[in-house]
């Protein structure tokens, strides 16, 4: 305890010089397109953050991979130019451009120069619209992503992740790795390459946001420069992800000295009336990496573990409440008793007050230090426009964590932790723990 508000009072002292109000202004292009811009002229530099909606999610049946191996290939080649062009002439512009594929999205960022804006983003107009796809980079990024693959196989964290999902979703794509498989990553053809990109890189789902030395008029026409030519409307959404895991312990053989245990059932989604109080709980339970209850009773109690974490997953079409430990094999049997213990606890028993308004205290004190600079900004506001959070959200966010009482937290932990649901997924060779399935 002492600790923690060590770190609270820390907190507070850097909180007072941040800037907590984020002046967020709503751009709408003549195009159709909408935008959140945060202009800040002191420096001569723009971040430029995009995500498209559906991700991996949105892998054509039988085509497991396409998505995640196009997004890796947006940089391989574009218009005229092959991949060793592209490269060397994001280079000259000393521009910056990351495409990342995931479950729920495409995330597109680019940073540059204001005074090489219009040659930055001719370039990343080239790469969204106009990709190669040579047969060349297919070859070399494929083995890539299958050299990803076969690693994963041997990393435990990865393989209960894995296995976690397998059990939840099963045929559902949260089911299954958006990586795809050897053999699936392996029959794709250019064609469903170029379909991939076709049914996700889309106007209709798309979500930007930029912070930098840029205005709104200017803005408007480089995001319709930029992305006009796009397809309007993307392949349909998958279906709800039915969840079909009960509570218990499924234990993966692994020749390895420590057991890695993913454990969690059902969640909360993002636009729950909810969320706040569930945010705060599960903080108070392991998201903290303060002195959340699973730390103290797993990690410095016992001495059980190195580190112990909880989390909401929030995902589009199946939420979670997640968690994870490693725990010596003779030792991680107790290590899940213990998980189990405060998980039923916490459920009945909900937080006491001291713990809450601690909570609340760093959760509001630490919030406005987020936004230490153009690209992180960017990032939070698309991830709040995939929220369907309102511009407003950045200044009334602190308002709704103050606003919740110990009441609603032992409301909502009723609600949302079912103590005989929380399932283990085991890798390892763990000593006295026994599959329920």
């Amino acid at each position: 305890m002492i600790r923690l508000i060590a770190v609270l009072t820390s907190l507070l002292t850097l909180a007072q010089t941040a800037q907590a109000e984020v002046d967020i202004e709503v751009v709408n292009t003549p195009s159709g397109l909408t935008a959140w811009l945060v202009e800040a002229p002191e420096i001569p530099f723009v971040a430029l953050e995009m995500r498209f909606g559906g991700g991996t999610s949105l892998d054509a049946l039988g085509k497991r991979g396409s998505v995640n191996l196009m997004v890796g290939l947006l940089e391989e080649g574009a218009g005229a130019m092959d991949a060793r062009g592209f490269a060397e002439r994001t280079e000259e512009l000393a521009a910056s451009f990351d495409f990342d594929a995931y479950s729920d999205s495409i995330s597109i960022s680019a940073r540059f120069l204001s005074e090489n804006r219009d040659e930055a983003i001719d370039l990343l107009r080239l790469a969204l619209n106009e990709p190669r796809f040579d047969q060349d980079a297919i070859d070399r990024v494929l083995g890539q992503v299958i050299s990803g693959i076969k690693s994963d196989l041997k990393d435990p964290d990865v393989i209960a992740r894995r296995k976690f999902s397998a059990l939840a979703f099963q045929d559902h794509p949260y089911g299954s790795s958006g990586e795809g498989t050897e053999d699936s990553v392996s029959a794709l053809t250019r064609d469903d390459l170029v379909q991939a990109h076709r049914d996700t890189m889309t106007r209709d789902r798309l979500h930007i946001a930029a912070v930098g030395d840029i205005n709104a008029a200017d803005l408007a026409v480089l995001l319709d420069t930029l992305l006009a030519e796009l397809p309007e409307q993307a392949a349909p959404w998958p279906d709800v992800a039915d969840y079909g895991l009960d509570g218990g312990i499924t234990v993966v053989p692994f020749d390895t000295p420590q057991s890695v245990a993913v454990f969690g059932h059902e969640g909360i989604q993002r636009d729950d009336p909810d969320f706040f109080a569930a945010y705060i709980l599960n903080e108070l339970l392991g998201g903290s990496g303060f002195d959340s209850r699973l730390q103290s009773e797993v990690r410095v109690k016992r001495g059980l573990t190195y580190g112990v974490y909880t989390y909401l997953a929030p995902r589009d079409h199946g939420p979670l409440f997640l968690g994870g430990v490693s725990s010596s094999n003779d030792r991680v049997s107790e290590a899940v008793a213990v998980i189990q213990d405060e998980w039923a606890r916490m459920a009945n028993e909900g937080v006491s007050e001291e713990e809450l308004e601690l909570m609340k205290t760093y959760l509001t004190g630490s919030y406005p230090l987020r936004f230490d600079g153009n690209a992180r900004i960017a990032g939070i506001l698309v991830s709040m426009q995939q929220s369907q959070l309102g511009p407003d959200y950045v200044n009334t966010r602190n308002d709704n964590i103050r606003a919740v009482t110990v009441d609603d937290i032992r409301r909502v932990a009723a609600r949302i932790m079912r103590p005989e649901d929380l399932h283990f997924v085991v890798v390892g060779n763990p000593q006295g723990l026994e599959a329920s399935n």
